[in-house]
């Protein structure tokens, strides 16, 4: 079956507090049951996956090509096709020698490790790679490579290109046609730097909001997931049956298969425990857009499905995918995510290729050992030959329709080296009008809205003039951090569009981050929200802006107090919990991350001279609005949906205002906040333990995989307390400094720890003498954590004897720890000579007078 057209607006339904929402007639949104019916990964129903018709046929001629090329290949240069290295691990000479049959730049890698390489630049290492692989001298192999990028929202990691609105903001648009028309720009700007190969779309379906990549996704509603996947592929690599992959198109990547938007929690890379029927219906709609308009790649997920990683997922990657649904192009691993496959490293990881997974993207140096691994396995009978056989044809189909053994090399191809089409004015035309069409007004007291530019206007708040602020991450560098007004030259900021507008009307604008002013304004346009971030980096606890944090909210208070009508402009990659700010304007605009063509938003906010309408709002909300900071995971079709703003609404000029009464700010304290395992028989996800040893600039750090693991200064292994195995032993040997830690790959937000009066809690024994420094801490970044000396408190208990040990999260936070942010929960650092064990650890929400806990003095 497919997914069932539903409107994409609802009808009458209520808002938090009791507020009716007047929308133009219908019912209340059906319940998803599927949702609600008990998981179950042991009984699966191939029947629920339907037999795609494909718009791309196999040719006898290519399969025919393909097979007498394999003929002469041998397994070393197959399983090269099977690997896809980055460019900062691997030389032109690495391609020569192995012949990679693609290869990568993640985010935050540039040519010459160069953020600002010019096009010109990433051209050069595109057509030496290119030569490299076709050169036989040395691997005996002359198929042409392929580079793949993540392209996600324009040619993101070039200097200079058109950057549009991320995804969530082009899911309110709710326009196919127009997401065909920015993929056809960004597969132009692409292709003007030699590469072949998009990492997009994403089609996850998000289910709740605290995911860190919820604004990868265009709504919670798959319909619009399905309809954008369709458009999207089509624009990057043209109709099937008309311009496929031609001289300005790009080979696409639907991703991430299957679930990333659904873990539990909305927990980066985490368990999506659904019915196979809830993945399809909800999860799996953009792959049948995307392979129905003829994608010819797909990228699998790091999310497991019901306990089972999907990079290991027989059943979903080759029996459902390959097998059921026919997808018959390739399917690529996300960034060593075989490596997170139970039993398996990023070196070696058989596991993967039976499962289904055809090209490993294997970034690092990791890349050598698992290509030796992998021919190994192959020659012992671990990995048949019938499946590598399966991957290569499957990575030579692609690359034959795709051109890439007839097309010129990539310095010489049509669009090659017209830097010209890089940030084109066309190209930005095209996302400024995606910013108008984004942008959703949520609130519109005394119809402030649209603003008359002939007045006095205050711009002010942290994101005015900030165009990587309201980029977002995938923005140049991985994290969309480091990026100032410079880095995108040819873009506008926010308040760049605005003065333009204003002074061309004859009005006056003054911009000022801190919301003082010259003269008094007639309006006050404020312009805040998020900080960039990308992937687990931005997952989050509850949904409460700037919680423990109200600097934004005190600049909209401070301007309100003086009588100035305010209008807030708000930059985020997911719907939060605003309802102070709310209350704090008398206009609201979610604006979302629109980009580098901030002056689409002046072209909606902002009237004619005359007081004409320029561009009226477009945009309804693709993913309903919270009520509560609590309320993470509300959705459309929903049992009890009670948002405070509903899927699909958004107001236009003129239209009655429906947020009149005051809102609620109270915040109801969570009586569900349990203790947190670190270490209970084991690290507990997603902390991994992690030694380090060494001085200055020469420490050497490495994850623990096994029972017995030494590095340099210190030893650590398992042993038996209460059952096998439940307790660990680190021995410093006192020659170098040394430290065990939990850290986990994203940061972590624990800010609801602060306000339960919690501990940082560890059971431990200590054998012998104790050292006169032994530090305790957490750490949510460089120059960003807490430590405290526990070495008193060891050398006073009974030595040989368990005891347990405390440290107040309220001290930890006075040196700097901030707690939003952590990424190392604990460790335990001396330079001395220590045995310590460990039998647990975690973070207690109430504090425990039996425990001994450690002064911060």
């Amino acid at each position: 079956m497919i997914f069932q057209k539903h409107p994409f607006y609802l009808k009458p339904v209520l808002l938090a507090g009791g507020i009716a929402l007047a929308l133009a007639g219908c019912s209340k949104p059906a319940p998803d049951s599927a949702a609600t019916e008990p998981a179950s990964k042991t009984a699966t129903n191939i029947d629920i996956w339907p037999q795609l018709q494909l718009p791309v046929a196999k040719d006898p001629a290519i399969e025919q090509a393909i097979t007498d090329l394999m003929a002469d290949m041998s397994l070393p240069q197959k399983i090269a096709q099977m690997i896809q290295p980055e460019i900062r691990d691997i030389t032109v000479d690495d391609m020569r020698q192995y012949g990679f049959g693609s290869y990568l730049n993640g985010g935050g890698a540039f040519p010459n490790d160069d953020k600002y390489a010019t096009p010109a630049d990433w051209i050069a290492l595109a057509e030496a790679m290119y030569q490299a692989s076709v050169d036989a001298s040395l691997d005996g192999s002359s198929i042409p490579t392929m580079w793949g990028t993540d392209a996600v929202h324009g040619h993101n990691n070039v200097i200079g290109a058109t950057i549009f609105p991320h995804n969530i903001g082009l899911g309110a648009a709710n326009n196919p046609a127009l997401i065909e028309q920015i993929a056809k720009v960004t597969a132009r700007e692409v292709m003007v730097t030699g590469i072949d190969w998009v990492f997009a779309p994403t089609v996850a379906v998000v289910r709740d909001d605290r995911w860190g990549r919820t604004y990868e996704g265009y709504s919670e509603h798959p319909q619009i997931v399905h309809d954008y996947a369709a458009a999207i592929v089509t624009g990057l690599q043209g109709a099937a049956d008309g311009d496929f992959l031609g001289d300005d198109k790009v080979i696409s990547t639907v991703k991430h298969f299957v679930g990333d938007g659904g873990t539990t929690g909305g927990i980066d890379q985490g368990n999506t425990e659904v019915t196979e029927q809830h993945l399809f219906d909800i999860h799996a709609q953009g792959y049948v857009g995307g392979l129905q308009a003829g994608a010819q790649s797909v990228m699998a997920s790091f999310n497991s499905w019901n306990g089972s990683k999907i990079h290991g997922d027989k059943y979903l990657l080759t029996d459902v995918l390959k097998k059921q649904m026919g997808f018959d192009g390739f399917i690529v691993g996300d960034w060593n995510g075989h490596g997170q496959i139970p039993g398996c490293t990023n070196e070696n990881c058989p596991q993967a290729a039976n499962a289904g997974l055809d090209i490993y993207m294997v970034p690092t140096a990791a890349w050598k050992p698992l290509y030796h691994n992998l021919i190994d396995q192959v020659e012992a009978g671990d990995i048949s030959m019938q499946r590598v056989d399966d991957a290569v044809r499957r990575i030579l189909r692609v690359k034959m329709r795709a051109g890439l053994f007839d097309k010129a090399s990539p310095a010489k191809r049509p669009l090659a080296g017209k830097t010209e089409l890089i940030g084109a004015e066309a190209h930005r035309a095209v996302a400024r009008d995606a910013v108008r069409q984004s942008l959703v007004l949520l609130k519109n007291h005394n119809q402030l809205l649209p603003l008359n530019p002939t007045q006095r206007l205050l711009v002010t708040g942290g994101g005015a003039d900030n165009i990587g602020q309201q980029a977002g991450g995938w923005t140049i560098s991985w994290q969309g951090t480091g990026n100032t007004n410079a880095d995108f030259p040819g873009g506008s900021s926010i308040y760049d569009g605005i003065a333009r507008q204003v002074n061309a009307a004859g009005g006056s604008v003054e911009l000022s981050v801190d919301g003082s002013y010259q003269q008094k304004p007639d309006v006050a346009i404020v312009v805040f929200g998020e900080e960039p971030y990308a992937e687990g980096n931005g997952d989050l606890d509850n949904l409460e802006y700037q919680r423990g944090n109200k600097t934004d909210l005190a600049l909209l208070n401070k301007l309100k107090a003086e009588g100035i009508p305010v209008v807030s402009l708000f930059i985020s990659g997911r719907p939060l919990w605003v309802n102070p700010e709310l209350n704090a304007s008398d206009a609201f605009v979610a604006v979302w991350l629109p980009g580098s063509e901030g002056e689409g938003v002046a072209d909606v906010i902002l009237a004619n001279a005359d007081g004409s309408v320029q561009y009226d709002f477009h945009g309804k909300l693709s993913f309903s609005w919270p009520a509560s900071p609590q309320q993470t995971a509300v959705n459309y079709g929903d049992t009890d949906y009670k948002p405070l703003l509903p899927y699909g609404f958004g107001l236009r000029y003129g239209d009655k205002d429906v947020l009149t009464a005051e809102l609620s700010e109270q915040i109801e304290q969570s009586t569900q906040l349990t203790e947190l395992a670190i270490f209970e028989r084991s690290p507990r996800s997603p902390w991994q333990l992690q030694l380090q040893s060494g001085n200055g600039n020469a420490i050497d750090s490495a994850m623990v995989s096994s029972s017995i693991q030494q590095l340099g200064a210190i030893n650590s292994r398992t042993f038996d307390k209460e059952v096998q195995e439940d307790a660990r032993r680190f021995e410093f040997d006192g020659s170098a400094s040394a430290a065990f830690s939990f850290i986990s790959p994203f940061p972590r937000d624990l800010r609801a720890y602060a306000e339960a009066d919690s501990q940082l809690t560890v059971l431990v024994k200590r054998q012998g003498d104790v050292p006169a420094t032994v530090m305790l801490g957490m750490a949510c970044g460089d120059d960003c954590g807490g430590n405290v000396n526990i070495s008193e408190a060891l050398a006073a208990m009974p030595d040989d004897q368990w005891q347990p040990l405390a440290v107040n999260l309220s001290c930890l936070q006075q040196q700097g720890l901030n707690l939003g942010q952590v990424f190392q929960v604990l460790s335990v650092q001396t330079s001395g000579k220590l045995t310590l064990s460990l039998a647990d650890a975690r973070i207690s929400p109430l504090a425990d007078k039996q425990h001994t806990v450690v002064s911060c003095q």
